[in-house]
């Protein structure tokens, strides 16, 4: 076997593999919906599966990019699209069980719902920002966008800090208290913003393989 055909087999390997850890929670949850295992409060399951699903997928797109800088494989990069368009996919979702299932698309009753938690407007503009990602993800807004679809893009890290501030808020967190659930939002704001640093140009040219 060729080296080529070896990382290309790799690389298949490895694209498999995120596919379906990427699908693991929605597995998750149609295995619980069919064997009754969605709790007491199945809504309230549901969309925080999805929540947790969304944070989880996107901070494993956020790391695409480092582990190409720090392994030199490049191939690595053709895991962001797939990841980001999960990510949003979960996010999504995330948002129509909360405003269908939850409160039955009534506005007068989100309008109080947003009024009493604004942390939800947080989440809101996340899901926005990775909408505008995942429809220009494709290679016809790359032509089109040129210098700038980099730019736009980079607003993933925007949305990802977002998303935390609102997983922790949500789950009524202290992020300076580390006991319980909380732990789990601080967790993901370290890990998001270490990634973040690895984008900066002098970590990025240190870490990169010789």
């Amino acid at each position: 076997m060729t080296q080529n055909s070896s990382q290309n087999f790799s690389f298949r390997v490895v694209l498999i593999l995120a596919h379906a850890l990427a699908l693991l929670p929605l597995a998750h949850l149609i295995f619980a919906a069919l064997t009754g295992g969605l709790t007491v409060n199945p809504i309230q399951y549901v969309e925080q599966r999805l929540g947790d699903a969304a944070i989880a997928v996107l901070t494993a797109d956020l790391a695409v990019n480092p582990a190409v800088t720090i392994t030199g494989w490049h191939k690595l990069s053709k895991l962001a699209r797939p990841l980001g368009l999960y990510a949003f996919g979960y996010a999504f979702a995330h948002f129509l069980v909360f405003i269908g299932l939850d409160f039955g698309f009534s506005g007068p009753l989100l309008w109080q719902e947003l009024r009493e938690k604004p942390f939800i407007l947080l989440g809101l503009s996340a899901l926005i920002l990775l909408a505008a990602l995942a429809i220009t993800s494709f290679k016809w807004w790359m032509r089109r966008l040129g210098r700038n679809w980099k730019r736009l893009h980079r607003l993933v890290y925007v949305a990802g800090i977002l998303v935390v501030i609102h997983y922790g808020l949500a789950l009524k967190g202290d992020f300076f208290h580390l006991r319980g659930n909380e732990l789990l939002p601080l967790l993901y704001a370290v890990v998001i913003l270490i990634l973040l640093a690895m984008r900066i140009p002098w970590v990025k040219r240190r870490l990169k393989r010789r």
